[in-house]
């Protein structure tokens, strides 16, 4: 039978142990617990993104894309989604919406997103990104507005 000072030294050498590996620097955050992009307006330098319980709206500069529905992230907080974006936007939107990518990573409150549009106008392909952009934060986009929903400030809350 153990003493209780032995007792209280394995528990403390427990509590230690847990501690490390709770507190070890994986690099990766908790995952939101409906495994989803968090709503909210995210905003970051010539970055703004918009996540509502039905879309997705990413400005990357003078440009604009959209995801419908809800952005799943997996278990190591990465996504992959089909979408649409719009190369020539501001000052006058100029063309259509063309099929694109959007390839990311969560890591709590900060997301890493790459756009790859299919420009079937110009037959190329046009890379927009990587960008940053961090949950509550305002979009910085110089001269270019981001697009604006109040109703999605509420849905977050």
């Amino acid at each position: 039978m153990l003493s209780n000072r032995q007792s209280l030294a394995r528990l403390g050498l427990i509590a230690t142990i847990v501690a490390a590996v709770a507190c070890s620097s994986s690099g990766v955050s908790p995952l939101p617990a409906d495994g989803k992009v968090p709503l909210g307006t995210w905003g970051g330098d010539n970055a703004g993104m918009i996540v509502g319980d039905t879309a997705m709206h990413l400005h990357v500069g003078c440009t604009f894309g959209d995801v419908s529905g809800r952005v799943p992230v997996d278990a190591n907080g990465r996504f992959d989604v089909a979408g649409s974006y719009v190369l020539r936007a501001y000052p006058i939107m100029v063309g259509p919406s063309l099929p694109a990518r959007f390839v990311g990573r969560l890591d709590g409150s900060v997301a890493t997103v790459t756009v790859t549009v299919d420009d079937t106008v110009q037959h190329a392909t046009v890379v927009k990104g990587p960008v940053i952009v961090q949950l509550g934060e305002a979009p910085r986009l110089g001269p270019c507005p981001i697009c604006r929903r109040p109703d999605l400030t509420r849905e977050a809350r």
